[in-house]
């Protein structure tokens, strides 16, 4: 709860969400075509409450901006009239970054660091994963591909040595590697495949040492893929693999992929 000056506001759009804990949202989609994602980031911090602009409770970020802009822009802007404040679950802070990306390809990441806020903005920031803050995510990538073209590597191969841990870098940079090679899809289940094979390749298996600290192992609990022009949602459970899909106006559920026809 925000105690003084709290953010409210009326939902223009629908959306399909993942809830995390019941105290908030963690990834979704709504009616028009945006979607948002949060991940956990240790670096975040939104700086010392000033009652002055309305506050919004960091674990309702992404529904705010679900409920009330249609496009990555129009969420940028709404941000920056309001200011985020930290909430705890289960006893830790939530600490997170979120990216986010529209029906027109538009895309951005969005940290708050030391106060102030930090906005990738542009089609090319597709990709996040967790520590450390993104400036710095961006330089070790360069700092690879570097690396990589110095041994002689100009182009994908099966002997490129790519990063192979479950620590936030090598993932990031395993997932900007595969993330960039499958082809043009000929239809959705393709493209939701193709991404859910990306996806896999830079999560984090049950039981792998994650790191020391705050956290000794943090398994991919579930995968997500939002088709942004069908506003179609669909999520996998490590728990349960089989995928489920919810869509369209009426958010039905069905199973994916679907059923053809004999």
């Amino acid at each position: 709860m925000v105690p003084e000056n709290p953010l409210r506001w009326t939902s223009r759009y629908g959306s399909l969400v993942t809830t995390v804990y019941g105290a908030g949202t963690a990834d979704g989609i709504n009616e028009a075509g945006l979607a948002a994602h949060m991940l956990y980031l240790d670096e975040s911090d939104p700086g010392p409450r000033d009652p002055a602009p309305p506050g919004l409770q960091i674990a309702l970020w992404i529904q705010y901006l679900l409920d009330c802009a249609g496009s990555v822009t129009e969420a940028l802007e709404l941000l920056a009239a309001v200011q985020l404040v930290p909430v705890e679950m289960r006893g830790f802070a939530a600490t997170v970054h979120v990216a986010l990306e529209d029906r027109s390809g538009d895309s951005a990441v969005v940290e708050y660091l030391g106060g102030e806020q930090c906005v990738h903005h542009g089609r090319q920031y597709t990709i996040m994963t967790n520590a450390p803050a993104y400036d710095e995510q961006l330089r070790l990538l360069d700092e690879q591909v570097r690396t990589l073209r110095e041994l002689g590597h100009d182009a994908p191969d099966s002997d490129v040595p790519l990063p192979g841990n479950v620590n936030p870098v090598d993932r990031f940079q395993r997932a900007a590697y595969f993330g960039a090679l499958p082809p043009r899809p000929a239809d959705e289940q393709q493209a939701v495949a193709a991404v859910l094979a990306v996806t896999r390749n830079a999560s984090v298996p049950f039981g792998a040492p994650y790191r020391s600290g705050r956290f000794a192992t943090y398994n991919t609990e579930y995968r997500t893929v939002c088709d942004l022009a069908g506003r179609r949602y669909f999520l996998t459970s490590s728990n349960w693999p089989p995928a489920r899909t919810c869509c369209g106006r009426n958010w039905t559920a069905s199973t994916f992929p679907p059923a053809r026809p004999s």
